[in-house]
């Protein structure tokens, strides 16, 4: 029997998909199975542009790129959780009404609501990030991660295995709904969070899935060493101290449900946000709603003793910080080029000097092209058109 899903979603991605992405027509087309990761379970239309209409969708973005009209999907698919236990996940899926046949992966910064990610709000610069890359010729997938947009469960905050889980598999789901035959060449980009989690991501593609291949990767400012910058910087003033705040509660919050860090939010944070903060990264507030109830500096939020354990990690503490770490310790076989700005007050440079660093003493020459002036929020605004000129040159 044909599934429902394919027949309803087959006339627009037969108009949209570019023509080396062959579709089964609806009398042979097989439903997806009900097992497996990557497995759709529904894809909704959320948006649909003509060339002309690409512009205004992607806001402050540079459109020399856009080449096409493009179709975007809200899909929700199974993957697996912390623990490798079947769960479900969203995100966006862009199909361009033509293009290169190669795919992208566009890997969204820190979010706190669950609400604000790209399948569900077009406001966001991660929907038109994704647009962006799908009118330049590339089968877009945008995942909101675990624990964002219709995922169950909290979100597991900068957990580099749960991203690149979550990622991979809605890479399988777009395949599926594209029906892409034979392996993809896959783009990888990402900002923040999605750098790190770019990074993740394009050492497990190296490393093996089958259908899909790394073909280059190019993160913005990502924190790829939490340990050995990005805390660092929160010390010695690179860091903005309440943004410092927001991240270091967001990150003991989340990985405390992992690993745990504390028994008692007391153990970490000073009265009387102790007796609250825990509520605010349930996935129903957004960061304007979270930064009013904080404290002004990491001194006035974390006790002594926390502060002290987050400068010499050890035990559980470290073994948090080494899930987030360690995106750049590897040897990639494809271009790589990073993207940061010295006046970034977020995520400090230094992540992406030190990434640099070792991934040239893994023998790669990795290109860090610096923005001048440019704060942490607004990075990907002169760097996304640059990085998708870029991925134009690397070669089939």
């Amino acid at each position: 029997m044909t599934n429902p899903l394919r027949r309803k979603l087959l006339r627009p991605l037969a108009a949209a998909t570019c023509a080396c992405l062959l579709l089964c027509s609806p009398a042979v087309a097989a439903a997806a199975p009900d097992h497996g990761r990557g497995a759709v379970l529904s894809a909704d239309p959320v948006q649909h542009l003509d060339f002309a209409d690409v512009p205004a969708a992607i806001g402050r973005f540079d459109p020399g790129t856009v080449r096409y009209g493009v179709d975007a999907y809200s899909v929700k698919y199974r993957t697996v959780d912390v623990r490798g236990r079947w769960t479900t996940a969203s995100g966006l899926v862009v199909v361009p009404r033509g293009g290169s046949g190669r795919f992208a992966v566009w890997e969204h910064g820190t979010r706190a609501s669950r609400r604000e990610v790209a399948s569900n709000e077009p406001a966001t610069m991660d929907r038109k990030a994704a647009l962006l890359l799908g009118a330049a010729g590339y089968v877009t997938v945008a995942p909101d991660y675990l624990g964002l947009g219709d995922s169950p469960g909290f979100h597991p905050y900068m957990d580099s295995a749960t991203e690149v889980s979550a990622s991979v598999d809605l890479l399988r789901a777009a395949r599926d709904l594209v029906h892409a035959k034979g392996n993809q060449r896959v783009m990888v980009t990402g900002f923040s969070q999605g750098g790190q989690a770019a990074m993740a991501l394009a050492k497990e593609l190296q490393g093996g899935v089958p259908h899909f291949e790394l073909a280059a990767v190019a993160p913005i400012s990502g924190p790829y060493d939490a340990r050995g910058a990005e805390v660092p910087g929160v010390f010695n003033g690179e860091v903005a101290p309440d943004v410092a705040v927001f991240y270091l509660s967001y990150w003991t919050v989340s990985m405390n449900r992992l690993f745990p860090l504390y028994r008692n939010a007391s153990d970490v944070f000073r009265a009387p946000y102790d007796q609250y903060i825990e509520s605010f990264f349930d996935g129903s507030h957004n960061e304007p709603q979270i930064f009013p109830k904080l404290a002004p500096t990491p001194q006035e939020m974390f006790t002594d003793a926390y502060l002290a354990r987050l400068k010499h990690p050890s035990d559980a503490l470290l073994a948090a910080t080494r899930a987030s770490d360690g995106t750049c310790s590897w040897r990639p076989r494809v271009p790589v080029m990073l993207f940061a700005s010295p006046a970034d007050t977020q995520v400090t440079i230094t992540n992406s000097r030190h990434c640099q660093a070792e991934l040239r003493a893994h023998g790669v020459d990795a290109p860090l092209v610096e923005l001048p002036g440019v704060e942490h929020l607004d990075t990907p605004i002169p760097a996304l058109p640059r990085i998708i000129q870029w991925f134009g040159g690397v070669p089939r």
